[in-house]
């Protein structure tokens, strides 16, 4: 059970809204997919759903080729869009019926469906009685209804309060384990709550694909740093020798070096070589926040 995507590229005109994106996901695997606003995140979904062509390269779904079989892989993928279109009048189970009926899959799916999701309480009620939790749990039922491979999460916790957050976190943790899930989301800290690997895209182009369990153990850490007045990349990277270096302003830079190297002393060496003041400098191990602010800034 896997999800392939190879070179995948979509335009709109001139305009790239995809550029030659390639990844693979695999049975169990929650993955995040993270990016700024206009990023290309909605187009990759829409894309995978078969409900836009690619310009060009290929999506394949448990081999099957979105390009050549969309209707198979329709059948093999569920999809909560971040709007979560919902029916308010109709009743919660009336509403999965109709769901199912489009999917041609037996009722008895319903049933199943609402015990995995915990809308068992609510089954009886209408959609416009519901919490913004509990429609977004119908929603995830109507993704799952047709027992699909692969599940698409576009911001499934938006709007929703403390307790609600957990909820769907757990809900989704317990999805991912027997399916392949890609969750998007603007809010970093769920993203590292539930998913074991991200995939950053930024301008449509793939930037980082990132372990967390290897970001947690990563041996790097980052120096955000101001001087009193401006300094040439040349020299700070000749003397200093950091793995990574970025001007993040007319006088500050993000600098990464290996743990283990006294940092703070050869920076202050440096300072003291060039006449220069520390005006501000903070250090902290590589995190999801800081790595999405490097590669989309």
């Amino acid at each position: 059970m896997t999800l392939k995507l190879l070179h995948l590229t979509k335009k709109y005109g001139q305009q790239f809204a995809l550029n030659d994106v390639s990844f693979t996901l695999k049975q169990g695997e929650i993955v995040g997919l993270l990016g700024p606003n206009g990023a290309g995140k909605s187009t990759l979904f829409k894309l995978i759903t078969a409900y836009l062509p690619a310009t060009s390269g290929e999506i394949l779904v448990n081999n099957l080729k979105a390009s050549k079989q969309p209707l198979e892989v329709k059948k093999i993928i569920g999809y909560l869009p971040e709007n979560n279109p919902l029916y308010p009048e109709m009743y919660v189970k009336e509403y999965l019926g109709f769901i199912a009926n489009l999917h041609k899959v037996s009722k008895t799916n319903i049933d199943k469906v609402i015990a995995q999701v915990g809308l068992e309480g609510e089954a009886p009620k209408k959609i416009s009685q519901l919490s913004k939790g509990y429609k977004q749990r119908v929603g995830l039922a109507s993704a799952l209804i047709h027992n699909p491979s692969v599940l698409l999460l576009d911001e499934p916790t938006t709007g929703l309060d403390p307790n609600q957050i957990i909820e769907i976190r757990n809900l989704i943790k317990q999805i991912g384990q027997t399916k392949t899930v890609l969750f998007s989301s603007h809010i970093l800290q769920e993203v590292e709550a539930i998913c074991q690997r991200v995939l950053l895209i930024n301008n449509g182009k793939l930037v980082a694909d990132i372990n967390l369990n290897d970001l947690k153990l990563a041996s790097t850490a980052l120096i955000t740093l101001r001087f009193d007045k401006a300094v040439l990349a040349a020299n700070l990277q000749s003397e200093l020798q950091p793995k990574t270096i970025e001007k993040t302003g007319e006088t500050s830079w993000l600098l990464s070096f290996e743990n283990g190297v006294d940092s703070g002393a050869i920076l202050f060496d440096f300072a003291k070589k060039h006449g220069l003041k520390i005006v501000e400098m903070t250090q902290k191990g590589a995190d999801l926040e800081s790595l999405f602010k490097q590669f989309t800034t």
